[in-house]
């Protein structure tokens, strides 16, 4: 029957159960109440509708004004909430990015897709997304995204016509340095290409990264909210969204535009210990804002019923009457954005970074309303009803509703795919060992944790994390190191930390030093691709691009190799003057991912060490077409100028560069030169002192006493 058709007539020779069903209807219509009648009436839907998914990062449910938040500064938002559906208790089943967004897009949850970090994990290519579905229903599909996490790499760009991951970029990343685009950015790529494809169906996921930490949102919002930076990055998005949001809320019932808002996951901002997100998965960090306007469909409503992030997939498909694929978790919120009740499910959600990551113990955990249990090696119980700060913990207290919601956990983790290496990986594994390094890898979740594993009682770890961050940004490197050591001191076998060693050595210019720390952090990690990059790329900064070559070569039997351990490789065998394999790498990154403009920086690069500076060139610009904010190719073009003495034109190639990377200290140095010479002294200082400041002094020791020299002289 064709969705939205009244129901045939009752047969004259209906049945006794047929006449009682309608005897007891109309006895409910006459004790007073439509409710039968509401339940029974089919709910609109219309085919063809445009599209609108906004991911905003980091985003808590309550830093909005719609969900209660005095002085918030987000009008856009809550016009939107105050016309549309807003669901007060909406929640995420993951505390980071990536897995978040497979729920959004997929309907599963991660224990389906089997996305559980933001790295070390690929979407699976065979399972159906809203993108695929509304490809296949003849929309124009596109994504915009904000962060390096959800790269296209990744997996989710699958059912895209168009996957926007451009960031402009840096050549290795790590938590001090995530590739990210400000909002303002993406939601102009976005728009455009809203507008370009005006008149045929749409399907548009904009994700934008701010408030993510640190907290640094631009003016006016970073004075108006100095005292709660979060807010003001909050405030800043909410501006940001306009370009998009404002032509659709003009439109009001005429529109044609069904807009949802939400969120992959919180911030604790201190709450439970926790500065930021990613570690617990209290309130604060899973309770998510949720907003679907669209006023051709739909009445403002205000829905208290408990939903899911995988439940999105499902209802803007039954919004505009496509089938939902099989194997989907989540369940079609339609009718209850009509005023309909659902029966209650429970909502399964986990936090896995840390066990991955720096070897703690792995966070799952359930909402059963008003109970939510946390499965800990210190379990946790909470009734939200009744304390929704969560700060009585009930598990000693109610043994049975404990080993009830335990036991509804253990059936839900009952489908779990697993966390499990593949036989290329084993293989690699294998290699490494048989190159003498002790690849045993910390990747796998353990059988069995004890207190001392628990979150809880580790927390002030991830806080000096956080700082140790916070003080690199800040130049105090010294006062990152004490931390740093601090925390490899306490939890010696993490490999995070060993990670931000290796920065911290290499930013001071101490290399032997960085190398060493990078070699343990990949020893401890040898699967992850940030640590086997870094260590490859801090090995050929030491002089050592033959042992870079060969630590990198096991993985190269990968179906799909990371990517940036291609590119470690790849500027390793041209520094060994291996330029033929170099160019061959490259060629293969670019297999890997043809929309990348760093592996078209690199093989630029190769053909300028060849000094090939027509191929170069040719390089630098594709790099350009496919993102035009890459700095390096900036910076590369640049050096083709001057040795074609052409420094006017130098000039102005680098110093577009410093607008995108203002602190790269390779541009800042040819920068600066270039106007000293040119007697453009003044400038030149600018750009010197800069290049004083960034550059690492182990690799740049001689360069940096002569720009001092200079800078005193004050010529």
């Amino acid at each position: 029957m064709p969705s939205g058709s009244p129901a045939p007539a009752p047969s004259p020779r209906a049945s006794r159960r047929t006449v009682l069903a309608g005897a007891i209807g109309l006895a409910a219509l006459a004790a007073g109440g439509f409710a039968w009648w509401q339940q029974a009436r089919p709910l609109p839907r219309e085919r063809g509708l445009d599209v609108l998914l906004v991911s905003i990062d980091t985003l808590r449910a309550d830093a909005l004004g719609s969900y209660g938040r005095a002085g918030a500064d987000t009008p856009l938002l809550d016009r939107l909430a105050a016309g549309g559906a807003r669901f007060e208790q909406a929640r995420s089943h993951n505390v980071v990015t990536l897995p978040a967004h497979a729920n959004l897009l997929s309907g599963r949850l991660p224990l389906g897709h089997g996305i559980r970090d933001n790295s070390g994990f690929r979407f699976p290519a065979d399972v159906p997304t809203l993108a695929t579905v509304l490809k296949d229903q003849g929309y124009r599909t596109a994504a915009f995204v904000s962060a390096f996490v959800l790269d296209s790499r990744f997996g989710l760009d699958r059912g895209f016509d168009v996957y926007d991951d451009r960031l402009g970029g840096t050549e290795v990343r790590t938590e001090f340095l995530v590739p990210e685009r400000s909002a303002t950015r993406t939601v102009a790529a976005a728009a455009e290409w809203w507008r370009q494809h005006e008149g045929s169906p749409r399907f548009a996921m904009v994700h934008v990264y701010e408030p993510h930490f640190p907290y640094e949102a631009p003016e006016p919002f970073r004075s108006r909210h100095a005292a709660q930076p979060y807010q003001g990055e909050v405030a800043a998005v909410d501006a940001a969204l306009a370009p998009l949001l404002e032509p659709i809320l003009s439109q009001g019932a005429s529109g044609r535009t069904l807009v949802v808002v939400t969120a992959d996951h919180g911030e604790s901002l201190g709450e439970h210990g926790e500065m930021t997100h990613g570690i617990f998965a209290y309130e604060p960090a899973i309770h998510v804002p949720l907003i679907v306007y669209g006023p051709r469909l739909l009445k403002p409503r205000t829905v208290d019923q408990p939903v899911s992030q995988a439940d999105l997939m499902p209802t803007l498909l039954d919004a505009l009457g496509v089938a939902v694929p099989e194997g989907v978790d989540g369940r079609s919120l339609w009718p209850l954005i009509h005023g309909r009740r659902l029966p209650p499910a429970p909502t399964y959600f986990e936090s896995l970074s840390s066990a991955l990551n720096r070897g703690w113990a792995p966070l799952y955990g359930v909402v059963d309303a008003p109970l939510k249990y946390v499965d800990l090696p210190m379990p946790e119980l909470y009734d939200l009803a009744a304390d929704p700060r969560e700060t009585r913990n009930l598990a000693p207290s109610r043994p049975q509703d404990l080993e009830r919601m335990r036991a509804l956990l253990g059936r839900l983790r009952a489908a779990d795919r697993g966390i499990s290496r593949v036989a290329e990986e084993q293989a690699a594994l294998e290699r490494l060992r048989a190159l003498g390094y002790a690849a045993g890898g910390a990747a796998e979740i353990k059988q069995r944790y004890t207190d001392a594993d628990d979150p809880k009682n580790l927390i002030a770890i991830d806080t000096r994390i956080r700082e140790v961050i916070r003080l690199y940004r800040a130049g105090d490197f010294e006062g990152a190191l004490r931390l740093c050591l601090e925390n490899i001191r306490e939890r010696p076998e993490m490999p995070i930390s060993h990670l931000h060693l290796a920065f911290l050595e290499r930013a001071r210019g101490n290399m032997k030093a960085a190398v060493a720390a990078a070699r343990r952090s990949f020893e401890l990690r040898p699967l992850d691709g940030e640590a086997v990059a870094l260590y490859a790329v801090y090995l050929t900064e030491a002089g050592d691009a033959a042992e870079a070559v060969r630590v990198t070569e096991p993985y190269l039997d990968a179906i799909a190799p990371d990517l940036d351990v291609l590119t470690a490789r790849g500027m390793a065998l041209a520094r060994t003057g291996r330029f033929a394999d170099a160019l061959a790498t490259f060629a293969r990154a670019r297999q890997v991912d043809a929309t990348n403009a760093l592996t078209r920086v690199n093989e630029g690069t190769v053909h300028l060490m060849q000094g090939d500076g027509a191929r170069a060139q040719a390089a630098f610009e594709a790099a350009l077409a496919l993102d035009s904010d890459v700095a390096r190719a900036y910076n590369s073009l640049g050096v083709i100028a001057m040795q074609r003495n052409r420094p006017a034109e130098a000039v102005e190639l680098w110093q577009r560069a410093v607008e995108l990377d203002p602190r790269d200290y390779q541009t800042l140095f040819n920068l600066g030169l270039t106007l000293r010479r040119m007697g453009r002294v003044a400038e030149a200082r600018h750009y010197l002192a800069a290049y004083v400041r960034e550059a690492p002094r182990a690799l740049e020791a001689r360069d940096i006493a002569r720009v001092e020299a200079w800078l005193r002289e004050g010529a």
